[in-house]
């Protein structure tokens, strides 16, 4: 069973019985600013219940989504860089399922579809950060991918990324111990 967990500062309160349908809604339109906002709220949702790594696969979603950097809500609620960085920071090990280093190294390397190029940078630039929270964390040494130095995730998220994304991460980033 799953322990809840204290609310995150980084995203939006999660109003009251969320679950799947929550992003279901959002399967057949532009993912634009509502399904990110929705993303947010369910990983939040999510979260609190207890369920740390579905709550970081939704951060996920909420990077995938289809967004100019301009839009009101991300006024309100920025990249979910910092809050990626409490989670890990404030998650049971129990609650993280598997390692998050690996998953964004794995994400980064296989990623197909849409903001292609986007959505890979913000799973390295997930990656860069990981490795400052939990420098335990091992990386998969059998998968053959070139690891991006943080230089070259600035720039390509500098290139793909919403507007002011790159400032935001390397704020986030360059925090004391990577402390969001």
């Amino acid at each position: 069973m799953s322990v809840p967990l204290p609310p995150c500062p980084h995203l939006p309160p999660p109003r009251a019985g969320l679950d799947w349908r929550t992003l279901h809604v959002h399967r057949e339109d532009v993912r634009g600013a509502e399904f990110y906002h929705d993303c947010l709220e369910y990983a939040h949702a999510l979260w609190q219940r207890g369920l740390a790594a579905r709550a970081l696969l939704c951060l996920d979603r909420a990077f995938g989504a289809d967004l100019r950097g301009d839009e009101p809500v991300l006024r309100e609620w920025p990249s979910p860089y910092a809050a990626l960085v409490w989670f890990l920071r404030h998650a049971p090990s129990a609650n993280l399922v598997g390692n998050p280093r690996v998953h964004f190294q794995h994400y980064a390397g296989r990623l197909e579809g849409p903001r292609r190029e986007a959505r890979r940078a913000r799973a390295w630039a997930c990656w860069a950060l990981t490795r400052v929270v939990l420098p335990e964390l091992p990386g998969d040494m059998k998968h053959e991918v070139t690891e991006p130095t943080v230089e070259e995730i600035a720039r390509q998220l500098g290139v793909h990324g919403w507007q002011r994304e790159e400032a935001h991460w390397r704020a986030v980033l360059h925090r004391p111990g990577g402390r969001a």
